[in-house]
């Protein structure tokens, strides 16, 4: 059957999915709950005529478009993929389209957002800043709706957050609990935490507290700042090598960071976790599939994306309400790479 040479409307997709154009309206909007078995008769008729609906025109009607924003700093990594897959199943069930931007740490990126917010292009924006004093969220006074996600404490927007100090604390003390005394901190040093204030630097703090509750010493010299990515992990991981001193663990802040020394332990030799113990924070779907698979901090993704969403539309909904804070719960999961106890890594020059 050919194709209307047309745009295609509601109505033809109503008639080839033998719906009516009030059923595929609800499809499109997510207004009416309709069955799974309609919703894909509907969808596929869409995609067979190549129907894009018309958001401007819904827009019109209600004063919405039905587009939200979503950016984070880096699209490259695990744990970006599986929030960003998530937004997306979780929006167009909501029947949301969702543009997702890379902010790569440059704020001008937020703020092209923020104007497309205010020019009512889209209805709101998730946002995932590295640190508060970037962000578009401390230097526009009046925002749009805008929900972060994170750690950055703040209280001019909703936020989801997990307590990312109480996880560093729970990761340390698993470290120790396995025999660790001399643990190396992929993500953050000491000596620049009080001008960071998003999740390393809260990660940092907890686990600077779990090593003083153990009267364990806090080398500086075994904390690395380091890029939130697998080749970033390997070039902190080596950096930390060439210093020549003696470790038995390390704490990754992310799982990318995680997987990036595994590789260069692995590399030089070094038995995980016979000789050193390693963890990672996350729980990416990569972290079970690792050698050996890897121990890490754990929380739902959809929960936290759900979280995310729902302050989100009732923000949307009611811009005059209380800024509310939604806090996910996180465990630990234990796997294979963090085993103890460590025999440590002894560097010749220090025999």
């Amino acid at each position: 059957m050919p194709y209307p040479s047309s745009r295609p409307t509601m109505r033809d997709v109503a008639e080839r999915a033998g719906v009516s154009p009030k059923t595929v309206s609800n499809v499109v909007t997510g207004a009416v709950t309709v069955s799974e078995n309609t919703r894909t008769r509907v969808e596929a008729a869409m995609v067979e005529l190549d129907f894009v609906p018309n958001l401007s025109a819904r827009g019109l009607r209600n004063g919405r478009t039905g587009v939200i924003g979503f950016a984070l700093p880096d699209l490259t990594t695990a744990f970006s993929a599986s929030i960003a897959h998530s937004v997306v199943e979780a929006a167009h069930a909501r029947g949301l389209v969702v543009q997702i931007e890379e902010t790569a740490f440059e704020p001008t990126r937020e703020y092209d957002l923020v104007y497309r917010a205010r020019t009512h292009q889209i209805d709101g924006l998730i946002l995932n800043p590295v640190r508060l004093q970037d962000s578009v969220v401390d230097h526009v006074r009046h925002l749009p709706p805008v929900v972060l996600i994170g750690e950055v404490e703040q209280h001019s927007t909703d936020r989801v957050f997990i307590d990312s100090r109480q996880a560093g604390r729970t990761a340390a003390q698993h470290l120790m609990d396995q025999g660790a005394r001399r643990i190396v901190i992929l993500g953050g040093t000491a000596t620049d935490m009080s001008a960071k204030q998003a999740a390393l630097g809260q990660r940092l703090q907890g686990v600077l507290d779990a090593l003083g509750s153990a009267q364990l010493d806090a080398a500086p010299e075994l904390q690395v700042e380091v890029r939130w990515s697998i080749a970033g992990g390997a070039e902190a991981m080596r950096e930390m090598l060439a210093r020549e001193v003696a470790f038995d663990a390390v704490f990754a802040f992310t799982d990318s960071i995680a997987m990036g020394a595994l590789h260069v332990l692995h590399e030089y030799g070094l038995r995980v976790p016979e000789d050193v113990l390693v963890m990672g924070f996350d729980n990416v779907e990569h972290a079970a599939y690792t050698w050996p698979p890897l121990t890490t901090i754990s929380f739902d993704h959809q929960d936290y994306v759900t979280a995310a969403l729902d302050l989100l539309a009732s923000r949307v909904a009611d811009r005059g309400s209380p800024t509310r804070a939604v806090e996910i719960s996180h465990s630990l999961v234990a796997r294979r790479s963090t085993e103890g106890p460590p025999r440590g890594h002894t560097p010749p020059a220090s025999l």
